[in-house]
């Protein structure tokens, strides 16, 4: 006859992480705790390009040319090393897993989170195939990544498709933050799961139905913590304590 024991789950995780630290950070950022004490997921906002001409300029990365023309290709590396070095310093230094930590971008911060996502995850790729063992930083997956009007900026050439969550929110032409010809297909190359939804604003949502798929997607996709004084049981040999 086979023995039952009992053991009580541990998630193996902190309830509150350590909030992070501004001289890990090289740019301004606000963190706000959870509310009720148990700090189970992490959303990150990103924003979207603030012109020069505003009295507070915002850009993830050179946007303009000399001119003050937009640039057809722009090159998103320092928006990427800086969320790199930013994840790091979530997951090393503040006790997040990274598929507990979540990305939403509207416009060119939806072009950088989306870009991201790639990034880390051909890092998982990477590691996964050297032969040293993977640290927990490079573990390929996170939580959910949201974009609102953001396209990919580069070709997606990957040999493994990203299983992280995406959501991709977009008015359609004419609108000026349409998506451009071919961008859900560019998704859906480097993503494995991609939910796309047609909007009727043409910025950020501001209504209940223009939040309402980003609310159905979180809902889905956020963690949920294991309740404190459960039990599993196990069957055979006892483990050793």
């Amino acid at each position: 006859m086979s023995n039952i024991h009992i053991q009580e789950v541990s998630n193996g995780t902190l309830r509150i992480k350590r909030a992070p630290k501004k001289a890990e950070i090289a740019v301004p950022f606000s963190y706000f705790p959870s509310d009720d004490g148990t700090d189970e997921n992490l959303l990150i906002l990103l924003h979207g390009l603030v012109p020069f001409l505003y009295e507070q300029a915002f850009q993830w990365y050179t946007s303009f040319d000399d001119l003050g023309e937009m640039i057809e290709r722009p090159n998103p590396t320092p928006a990427l090393d800086l969320l790199e070095k930013v994840v790091k310093h979530l997951v090393e230094g503040c006790g997040w897993s990274s598929h507990r930590i979540h990305l939403f971008g509207f416009a060119q911060g939806g072009s950088v989170a989306a870009e991201f996502g790639i990034a880390w995850w051909k890092r998982h790729l990477a590691s996964r195939a050297s032969a040293d063992s993977p640290s927990s930083v490079t573990k390929g997956t996170l939580g959910s990544i949201i974009s609102i009007s953001g396209p990919l900026l580069s070709y997606p050439t990957l040999s493994v498709k990203n299983p992280s969550p995406f959501l991709v929110v977009h008015a359609s032409p004419p609108a000026e933050t349409a998506l451009p010809s071919g961008a859900i297909a560019d998704f859906k190359k480097a993503y494995d799961n991609v939910t796309e939804k047609a909007s009727k604003e043409p910025g950020m949502p501001s209504s209940k139905a223009g939040w309402q798929p980003i609310m159905q997607f979180w809902s889905t996709h956020l963690g949920r913590r294991q309740l404190d004084g459960l039990y599993e049981v196990m069957s055979g040999t006892p483990p050793v304590s």
